[in-house]
């Protein structure tokens, strides 16, 4: 329990260090993020594209194709794949992409306690500590369901709950035109879409959406640049209503 506690202190320190910073936020106060010219994007278009449960298998590959397309993305991760995949956590902050929690395996937060809820994200946000240097800023519970008990805990460890307000339907469609299709016709300015970088046909239709979205005047940025001064207190929820499955 003493390490828990150190643990929300260390986490604390984190966002205080990044509430001095810029409004559009950075991936940690000390990472690769933090020094990278910031979009603005109530100037221009721009899109977030997030990527849930990872890091997965086909990490590598996505990420060669954002730094292709020069294009950052926020990625929810998995405490257990952060720990048995590390360099490809490791990759992700090094090139400046967002890192939120996702849990440790992915339980169900609806139905298991607060104690339980908090052991899921803390360890989450420990294990991503100590294999990137950079704390989690944001928090996606599992399947995108969320109770009080989910939001005392995001207040506590100083997380804004993001969802989504547009989805891929990559996990259902596994078809590499067809999530290239849904993902053009969802993605609107300042658009939060769901993804999942374990769907192998998601990766391979990267290319096709990052040059289709340029085209479109589109800015691919971090969750925090989209929504600025609009993201949530920690423990508040971005977006308030239903979201898009």
């Amino acid at each position: 329990m003493s390490r828990l506690l150190r643990s929300l202190l260390a986490l604390a320190c984190g966002v205080t260090a990044l509430a001095a910073g810029p409004a559009t936020g950075a991936a940690s106060a000390t990472g690769p993020a933090s020094t990278a010219a910031r979009v603005d994007c109530a100037v221009v278009k721009c899109v977030a594209l997030t990527f849930d449960d990872g890091p997965g298998k086909y990490a590598g590959e996505l990420l060669d194709t954002l730094k292709k397309h020069k294009a950052k993305a926020t990625f929810f991760l998995q405490g257990q794949y952060v720990k048995s995949r590390p360099a490809f956590a490791r990759r992700m902050a090094k090139e400046g992409h967002e890192l939120g929690n996702h849990s440790y395996r992915h339980s169900n937060f609806t139905g298991i306690s607060i104690e339980d809820i908090r052991t899921e994200v803390v360890s989450t946000q420990e294990i991503v500590h100590e294999v990137t240097g950079e704390w989690p800023v944001l928090l996606r519970p599992p399947y995108g369901l969320s109770t009080p008990s989910v939001e005392q805990v995001a207040a506590e460890v100083n997380l804004p709950i993001v969802l989504w307000n547009a989805g891929s339907r990559d996990w259902a469609l596994r078809d590499t035109k067809e999530i290239t299709k849904q993902v053009l016709k969802v993605a609107e300015r300042n658009s939060v879409v769901l993804m999942h970088d374990w769907v192998q046909e998601s990766v391979k239709a990267m290319p096709a959406i990052l040059t289709e979205l340029s085209k479109r005047g589109y800015h691919m940025v971090t969750v925090s640049d989209v929504l600025g001064d609009a993201m949530p207190a920690a423990g508040g929820t971005f977006p308030a209503d239903k979201v898009v499955g």
